[in-house]
């Protein structure tokens, strides 16, 4: 286990600072393909467990919603036919940058782009009916920091939601995966992006992010009620949902 004063990165440990600078790095070098490898590392079937995920949301006109490490823009895409509110937020310009080119050539105008550190909002409080994050969580620093400030600004009554790879309990499926993810996708990442250790990372960050129970008592600790999760593919992937009351 990391140290008070180191956190992890993939499956090494290192300072707080360093973390936040090299995950920059990665996400600066794969914004560009950074869908396209998802369709690597789940074989498409991201696209399914988004949608799932957006219905779970149930985006309504009217509301606020906070849309955190949404750079590419999946995730706001989805929910933004509802008449919601929707901020994308993300502390990398780059894939905020990628995400507002889509946005252009799909004619959708009504997004509100910020560039945000998760564990620092700078919204206030009680701001949003709804917070999610897809694929994200386990990249920031303190984990523990961004769920409080998740918490901060959700107006009471309002509804948190996270979609993350996590620990697969399926006999046998979880040892294929982890083999497919150890040995095929860097090298998927080398010839989809040109770039090998940023997809290794993103693979071993899956294996150091808590299990589905322990992030649920994570959320929990932040402040939220009737915390739910929701394994898909035996835990490969988990919705983990909870409310600020």
């Amino acid at each position: 286990m990391p140290s008070p004063e180191t956190v992890s990165f993939g499956y090494s440990d290192v300072t707080p600072a360093e973390k936040t600078e090299r995950v920059g790095a990665v996400f600066s070098s794969v914004a560009r393909n950074y869908d396209r490898m998802n369709d690597a590392m789940s074989a498409g079937l991201h696209r399914r467990w988004k949608d799932r995920f957006v219905r779970r949301v149930k985006p309504r006109t009217g509301e606020q919603i906070l849309d955190m490490a949404g750079g590419t823009g999946d995730i706001a895409f989805r929910m933004e036919p509802s008449g919601a509110s929707i901020t994308v937020a993300d502390i990398n310009p780059d894939m905020l940058g990628v995400g507002m080119e889509r946005a252009a050539q799909r004619g959708i105008d009504s997004l509100v782009w910020s560039e945000q550190n998760a564990e620092t909002l700078s919204f206030p409080d009680c701001f949003f009916d709804a917070y999610t994050i897809a694929f994200g969580i386990r990249n920031v620093t303190h984990i523990d920091r961004a769920l409080a400030e998740a918490h901060r600004v959700l107006r009471y009554g309002g509804r948190f939601f996270c979609l993350e790879f996590s620990t697969n309990e399926w006999p046998g499926f979880a040892q294929v995966y982890d083999a497919y993810s150890h040995r095929v996708v860097p090298k998927l990442g080398e010839m989809i992006a040109g770039d090998a250790d940023s997809y290794r990372y993103l693979i071993e960050s899956i294996r150091r992010f808590p299990k589905m129970q322990d992030f649920a008592a994570m959320i929990r600790s932040a402040g939220f009620a009737q915390v739910k999760v929701e394994p898909i593919m035996g835990g490969l992937v988990a919705i983990h949902s909870g409310w600020k009351v």
